[in-house]
């Protein structure tokens, strides 16, 4: 990756999980551009600060547009882009400390408002880039480098807080399941409205959960990880939130909100039906310049 771009010198550890998201999301890319027929610069990447940030600057091949906002403001910043241009593709990149730590106050309101942007979250229990802090989904009496004695607050249980803040579409997936991811995002490009494809990706420096969430027989480890069944309905709510608050992690698409209305289409309905005349960008900075 170096001698690719040696302006940009970001490492992963070995076995990360966030390579085989960054691949997942190439792929994605890759195959929407070829389906829309439209340039790969029409997508704009949102990155939050940390390890997960990184795929902003590692994406192989033609480039989306990139940016690094401050810590936590993934949401505002698309909010900001989508609004500004609403034929962007947004996507937003973070982790669980970013996104749900110091981020986890945009995630209502963008709900709310139904944000037309996909959400890939990686998460993987810890502050990873800067050497292992503990995060929102830490697990309780977890030692890190803050909690030397344990970590005294309960784990954050994300897919709880996305449903109960309303996000439309809610994938929970894997990070070995590459081609998982790239379907479950292509379905939230799609999506009308705020999507989340909510990644376990672990770290292998200080927090390695494969063994978790494969399980391992040998050492008596049940998987923590478990495909939802065949049988489960992603439009019904309350089994969505069911599944959610088990003790499990749930594999595919938890939840999809029938009859979504994204915030850019409300938009348009409001403008139609109003009467108020609405002045371009350019009208609206020309006020600004001095005389």
């Amino acid at each position: 990756m170096t001698k690719r771009n040696p302006d940009y010198d970001f490492k992963w550890c070995p076995g990360c999980g966030d390579f085989g998201v960054m691949r997942a999301l190439e792929k994605a890319l890759e195959e929407r551009c070829k389906t829309a027929n439209e340039l790969i610069e029409n997508t704009v990447v949102v990155a939050g600060i940390g390890c997960s940030g990184n795929i902003v600057h590692l994406q192989d091949g033609p480039q989306p547009y990139g940016i690094h906002g401050i810590h936590g403001r993934t949401l505002p910043i698309a909010y900001g882009i989508k609004a500004g241009n609403p034929k962007l593709n947004v996507i937003i990149t973070a982790g669980d400390g970013d996104f749900l730590s110091i981020g986890g106050e945009h995630i209502g309101p963008a709900a709310r408002r139904n944000l037309d942007v996909v959400c890939i979250i990686m998460d993987n229990g810890i502050y990873g880039l800067t050497k292992g802090q503990a995060s929102p989904t830490t697990q309780l009496n977890v030692i890190t480098a803050t909690t030397p004695l344990g970590k005294l607050d309960e784990a954050e249980n994300p897919l709880e807080l996305y449903l109960t803040n309303g996000v439309g579409f809610i994938a929970s997936l894997i990070s070995t399941k590459p081609k998982d991811i790239t379907k479950a995002i292509l379905d939230g490009i799609n999506y009308p409205g705020l999507a989340i494809i909510h990644i376990q990706s672990p770290c292998t420096t200080y927090n390695d959960t494969y063994a978790l969430l494969k399980g391992d027989v040998k050492n008596d480890i049940e998987p923590l990880a478990i495909d939802l069944p065949e049988s489960h309905d992603p439009t019904n709510y309350s089994s969505a939130l069911e599944i959610a608050r088990r003790n499990k992690i749930p594999v595919g698409i938890l939840y999809n909100k029938e009859g979504s209305i994204s915030m850019n289409q409300k938009i348009d309905r409001q403008k139609q039906s109003s009467n108020a005349q609405q002045r371009s960008v350019d009208e609206l900075l020309s006020t600004l310049r001095l005389k």
